[in-house]
Formats: structure tokens, sequence, C-alpha cells
């Protein structure tokens, strides 16, 4: 086999927050789909890892439903649709996308999407009949042939919305059956007669918008299970009538009847209310029944129901064995935390796994025990932010990333090293920080400490208490008396919220020892006491669960940065870690400087005044004898440290270089800007698509104000450039690696070399670029190269042609690509 030169060797994300965004495919090995952001991301739940990425929707995708197979093998076409008003039919093999096709027609945002195989009449050739629902109260019917696509009809609605779909077809016929519920509370059958689908029946009984229908096949019946915001769930019976059962006179259920034509003879059909379920207290948003499949040559369906809730639980319901009715098997949930319930749920192909969709886009997962099947225990399952990622950055040691994002949460991602497998995943291990604003950047003081800044004047310090490291160590297999051994002993065991606070406070080893024991301690207290610790001390082996990171795994915040007057939009800190600069949105020059902070008393050392508009990055050189800053005012500044007279004195930085709007190269706001590892020259990357190299820079020239341009031809990657990466290892050429990130979210990997030759060639050599699967979906934020060489999943001597870079995005994703260093 081919080993890839490039590859998206990590992928870190959520499904996007609304109903129907995650399908579980039925049949062996089933893949989990979920929408994030624009595209539809496939994961193998058993292996932990994502599969591949699907890109095509150019805004949110809302739906996305796997079409089952009807011999029970496993899916390989699904169907998406989103707020570009269009739905995708997706064909995949080997787990990679083999054709796209788009169905265009909708005037509004898809939010539901339904198909299903069926046998053409006239050849008998199957054929995939898609329905989808938009806001703009239409539900369309679509036949896919081939490459052919048909749109057979339109239903429109008035002013109402059909909110919840499911298409199935009528007991041993060829009929397709559509179940529509809407925001009139009732639920709408749809027959398909004359390759029309005409209405022939209304279910009342809901008293909210209904917001899940799914039907099911028990023998010779059909059972449709509904739920809706009136906090019930309600099952319906569907079956033939038989002329025997016309005759008879015996007492029995209200009947809704219609008549339908089949293969030339009329079919009776009659619908009746099987059981009302009371169980949830909030809104339920989804009804899945667990999937059917093939023992023994013959179709089994088993008879259970997964509910979600906003009451943040899901509920498995079955019939009693002896009296037939209805009762709660196992409930699920979360507790505790700043969390609005479940959106959506899914049974795995075999019953076995039953995952929830939270609000906050978090995945659920509970696997049924073997030994005592109502027992139902927390899986690990992939996480990752919910809205636009605005900054990464790596430990120093290249153990661990920390990202943040506008969804207001700084998350930490670290490798799972388990003894009994070679294959090394990473996940997410902590949420330093859970925020009442968009973050929007961050950087590290040291291994375990970092300064991140948000849409607030105000920058916040961290420091990773003693339960982290712990569950750290003991997550990726390192010692912990060897990490500790940098640390203070006066380390917190973590940190909390207070009631009426913003700032995470830390909790030390007393404050956990003087909560109340239990329960019945609690209430016999005196007073009206209120233990504000909710933290809990506990040493993991494993990857946490969502409850826990929400939780128990902050930590504490030990100092506020004051200076800045409007929002933080960059921060950085030197090579030495004694330096912190840091820059706030501007449209003035007075708010454009850039304050220098000591990292050791937290005092300003120095305020840096240049630009007019906002400093969108900061990159102090390797040698720590520049700061290089680039501003919105299409111009860079480029500051050098004076030498000082005793290392008590902090270091003073005065200006060295700059441009202005003659002399800039760049006609388009500067996004980046980084340093090549030997701290000659600099990088800067534009809207303007162009990416310039700058120098030589000589730390040795005393004169103020150099003159530095351009030296080198510039390069135009045929895109809006947003992020600038050197790696700190040379090619084997001994040519410089620069990773660049475009606006449409593709990166690009060239290796640069000063030349002698006028005009400049070969001094640019494109070597590779992420492909479609690869890409992400959306703008680039920030591209960061691992300092240290090897491969993750192997020892340090096995792996030092692999050089690592994270990216993070608009899409809401991370990533951690691999590339190989010879192919450069």
């Amino acid at each position: 086999m081919v080993v890839p030169v490039l590859e998206a060797a990590h992928v870190f994300c959520c499904p996007n927050r609304v109903r129907g965004a995650v399908s579980w495919s039925p049949g062996p090995g089933g893949l989990l789909a979920f929408g994030t952001s624009c595209s539809v991301v496939l994961y193998d739940p058993q292996k932990k890892v994502v599969v591949t990425n699907l890109s095509g929707h150019t805004s949110r995708v809302n739906c996305v439903q796997w079409i089952c197979k009807q011999d029970g093998s496993s899916s390989t076409e699904l169907v998406s649709g989103g707020s570009d008003n269009q739905v995708i039919h997706w064909e995949i093999e080997n787990n990679q996308l083999l054709k796209a096709i788009h169905l265009q027609g909708h005037e509004g945002p898809v939010y539901v999407v339904r198909a299903v195989y069926q046998r053409t009449a006239s050849d008998g050739a199957l054929h995939s009949l898609v329905v989808s629902a938009s806001s703009d109260s239409t539900v369309r019917f679509w036949s896919k042939k081939g490459s052919e696509v048909t749109c057979l009809q339109t239903l429109t609605f008035g002013n109402g919305f059909a909110l919840a779909l499911s298409l199935f077809f009528l007991p041993n016929t060829d009929v397709p059956i559509l179940a529509c519920g809407d925001d009139d509370c009732k639920i709408h059958l749809f027959v398909q007669q004359n390759n029309q689908f005409q209405k022939v029946l209304f279910l009342r009984g809901h008293e909210d918008w209904i917001r899940g229908v799914e039907w099911a096949a028990f023998g010779k019946d059909l059972f449709l299970a509904s739920c809706s915001q009136d906090c019930l769930i309600r099952i319906w019976r569907l079956y033939i009538k038989s002329k025997f059962s016309e005759m008879q006179d015996n007492i029995r259920l209200k009947e809704n009847t219609f008549t339908i034509a089949n293969g030339g003879s009329k079919v009776t059909c009659a619908v009746t209310l099987e059981t009302v379920l009371a169980g949830h207290e909030n809104w339920v948003n989804a009804v899945h029944w667990q999937p059917s499949f093939y023992k023994d040559g013959v179709l089994q369906q088993p008879v259970r129901l997964l509910s979600a809730s906003m009451d943040k639980t899901m509920i498995l319901w079955a019939p009693h064995e002896e009296s037939g009715v209805w009762l709660e098997k196992v409930r699920v949930g979360e507790v505790g935390g700043n969390t609005l319930g479940f959106y959506d749920c899914q049974f795995s192909e075999d019953g076995s796994m039953i995952i929830a969709h939270a609000f906050h886009g978090a995945l659920h997962l509970w696997k049924q025990s073997t030994v005592n099947p109502r027992e139902w225990t927390p899986e690990i399952v992939i996480s990752g932010h919910f809205d636009g990622v605005q900054d990464l950055v790596w430990d120093p040691e290249g153990e661990f990333i920390i990202t943040v994002s506008t969804d207001q949460t700084t998350r930490l991602f670290a490798p799972w090293k388990r003894k009994d497998q070679s294959q090394v995943t990473w996940h997410e291990i902590a949420r330093p920080q859970i925020h009442g604003y968009d973050l929007k950047c961050l950087t590290m003081i040291n291994r375990f400490q970092f300064v991140s800044g948000a849409d607030e004047k105000v920058l916040r310090v961290f420091s990773a208490p003693r339960n982290f490291v712990e569950n750290f160590c003991a997550i990726s297999g390192q010692s912990v008396s060897h990490v500790l051994c940098d640390q203070g002993s006066d380390l917190p065991e973590g940190a909390t919220v207070p009631a009426l606070g913003l700032s995470n406070k830390a909790v030390f080893q007393g404050d956990i020892a003087s909560q109340p024991a239990d329960e019945q301690e609690l209430f016999t207290s005196t007073g009206f006491e209120y233990h504000q610790v909710a933290f809990q001390s506990s040493l993991l082996t494993e990857p946490p669960t969502e409850d826990h990171l929400l939780q128990n795994t902050l930590w504490p915040e030990v100092q506020k940065l004051y200076g800045h007057g409007f929002e933080i939009f960059s921060v950085t800190c030197n090579n030495s870690k004694t330096l912190l600069a840091s820059a706030c949105k501007a449209a003035k020059k007075e708010h454009a400087a850039i304050i220098l902070w000591n990292t050791t008393s937290w005092k300003q050392v120095q305020n840096l005044v240049f630009h007019s508009l906002t400093v969108t990055q900061m990159t102090f050189s390797p040698n720590d004898k520049f700061l290089l800053a680039v501003s919105r005012d299409r111009t860079w500044s480029l500051w050098k440290r004076q030498d000082i007279i005793s290392p008590e004195f902090d270091p003073i930085f005065s200006l060295f270089a700059f441009t202005n709007k003659i002399t800039s190269v760049h006609s388009r706001i500067i996004w980046s800007c980084d340093w090549s590892p030997d701290s000659k020259y600099f990088f800067t990357g534009s809207r303007d698509k162009k990416v310039v190299v700058w120098g030589e820079c000589d730390p040795t020239e005393d004169s103020i104000e150099q003159s530095i341009g351009p030296c080198s031809s510039v390069l135009d990657v045929g895109g809006a450039v947003t992020a600038v990466s050197v790696c700190q290892m040379l090619n084997p050429s001994q040519r410089y690696v620069v990773a660049v990130g475009l606006e449409c979210g593709k990166i690009c990997i060239y290796t640069w070399r000063k030349t002698d030759q006028v005009p400049e060639v070969n001094d640019w050599v494109r070597c590779m670029e992420t492909d479609q699967s690869q890409s992400h979906t959306l703008a680039i934020r920030k591209i960061r190269w691992k300092n240290c060489s090897g491969k993750a999943e192997q020892s340090e001597g096995e792996g030092a042609e692999w050089l690592h870079f994270a990216s993070c995005g608009e899409d809401h994703t991370v990533k951690i690509y691999r590339v190989n260093r010879c192919s450069l």
C-alpha cells in the first residue's frame, strides 16, 4: 500500500446544533454520519477515528440520513440537506466519496431529508426516492436513477411547515407512504398513487409541534412513532383491513381508514392509536426504532423505541413481555453543567449502543453491558468545538494542543496511549475554560500555563491543577513524578466557578475535605449552607466523558491583565517565556498599541505604538531579538530588543523596520506572519492572495528604522491567505517548509530558498496541497507546526521523517496533519 505523503491524522469536531444532524448507518460496521458546519463527517465509533469528510454544501448542514438497504447490508449512500437550499446525494465506496449529486429547487434552508430505495414499475430497477422539507413551506420528492435526478412533485403547506418526515412502504406492497409532522400539531399521511403523492389522512392527538416521526414494520403491520413539544410520544398502528374484519361488529378503537389502488386491486388501510408514552418532562425532539436486521435469512424488527428530550434524558421503551404495556426500560442522560438537553438520538446497527446529540453539539455514547442487559455505561466518542475555532497552540513538548473558539470554550486535546493497542487516538481530555465571551486568541507561557483573550478587555492567565496533570499522564502514558517535578508543591486540585462568579476559582485539598460526605450530612447541616465546590477529584485512565469535561476539568484562573481599551484580538509569548505581547481591536492609533507584559510580575513593561488599525498577529523571532506585528492597516512593524544592562530590568523594544502604504507589497489586510527558524527572514500572508518573504534581519545592526524589503519573488497562491506557518525543520534539500492556509479552507505546502538569480526562479516550490476530503470547508484561522518531529503513533526513533502541524478554522474543526519530510 502506498503511504500518503500528506494525511489528516486526527480530526476533532462535533455535530451542528440542529435536529436531525446525526445518522447511524445500519448494517455491519455502521458509520456515524453527522453535519459539521458545511460538511458531512463520517466517523467510526468502533475505531474512534474520522473516516472521511464530505464537502459540497456551501452553508450549514442541517440534516443527514443514511439510505437503508433492503438486504440488511451496510449502507453506501446517504443524503444531506443544508442552509444553502440544496440536498446532496452522496455515494460512498471503501469509506471514500465516489459521487455527489446535487438536488436543487428549494428556495429556503432544507431541514429534513429522508430517502428509500424503490423499484421502478416498468423494469424493476432500483432507484432512490428522496423527500425533503424546507423553510419555504414545501416538501419536494425526487427520483435519482444513476446520475439522473428528477423532481417528481412539490407539496405546498401555505404558511405552515413540515417539521418531521418519515418514508416507508405500506405492508406487502411497493406503495410508498409518507408521514409528515407539521406545526399544526397533526401528522399528515401521503400515499403515492400514479407517481403522485396524495394526502389520504391526518392524525390528530398531539397538542404542540410535531418534532419527530418514524415508521417500522412488525409483521403485517406498520407502527408509527411520533413525538412532540407536548412532552408526549404517541405510537400509531397501521394495518390492512380484511373483508372479514369489516363485517364484524366487535367493539374496537376508533379507526381512521383510507383506500388505495395496488396492482389493479383496492386495499383499505386503517390507523389506530396504539399507546401514549409519558415520561419526559420537556420537549421530545426525536424518536427512533431499533434498526431491523436479518437472522437466518428472516428480517427481524426488535420492538424497542428510543427517544431524546430537552429534559437532558434519553429513554429506551419496550412493551412488557406478558401484558404488552409499553414501559420505560432504560433512562440515560447528563447531569449538571450549563446544558439544555438532547436534539437527537440513534441506535447502533445491533442495538447494543445508543448515542445522543446534545444542545451544545456534544455526542453522548452508551453501551449495553453483556453481563447485565439493564446496565448501560458511557463510552468514549469524538468531541470538538461547535463554532468557529480561532486559535490553537502546541504544548512546548508536542504532547497536546489547546484551542479556543467562538463557542466560548478552551479545549485541550491529547493522545490516548493504551497498553494493549498499538494505535494511538487523540481525544479531548480537558476543558480548561468555559467562558461568557467569544474566545479569540491564546498563547502558552509554559507547559501547564496559558493566557487567553476574548471579546473583552481583559487577558486571563490559567494554570493546570494537580488532578489534570495526573490524568494527563495516565492517559498519555507518562510518568507523573517526572512531570510534576517541575511544578510547585502547592498546586490546587482543580477549579470551579462560584455561583455568582465569573472566574475559575482554585480548589485545594482542604476545600474538597470540607464538603459533606453524603446527602444525609448535607440535609442535617445547620442553617442553609450552600456548598459551592462542585469539583470532584478523580483519577482517569481513559479520556473523560462530556459530563466530566464540563465540571471537573477547569483550570484555575491565576491572573487578570488589564490595560486594553477594546476586545482582545491577538496575544503571543516569547520563546524564553519571559515576555507577553497583546493587542486589541482598534480603529485609532492609540488603541492599536501593543502591550508588553512581564510573565513573572504580570506588570506592563512597555507600550509599542505604530499601527493605526487592529494588529492581527504578532510573533517573536526564535532568537527573541525581534517582535513582528502585522495589521489590518496593511503594514507590518518590526521591533528590536535593546541590550539590557542588568537582568533585573525588563527588556526594551524599539522600532527597527516597518512598511507604509507605499512600501507595503500587500494591498489588503495582512492576516498572518511567521519567522524562519534561523530568525533571518519573516513571512507575511494577506487577503490579497500574496505571501511575501522579508529580510534579512541582522540583530547586530544598530541603526533605527531599517529598510527591509522583499528578498524573493512574491508568491501568489490563488486565494486569500489567512494563515502562514514555517516549520522549524528544513527539508532534505535545506529549504524552508511553509504551510499556507487559505480562506477557502485549503492548505498548501511550499518550500522556499533565497536565490541570487535575477529574476528569482525556483525560490518557491509548491510541494502538495490538501484534497477536498482533507481540507477545511471554511476559512482557516491558524496553522501551527509541531516543534519536534516524529510520528505520534510511533516511538521517537521510528518516525523522524514525519512532520506534524495542526490547523483550525471557521468550519468548527481542528485537524492534525502529518507530512512526509522526504517528499518535500
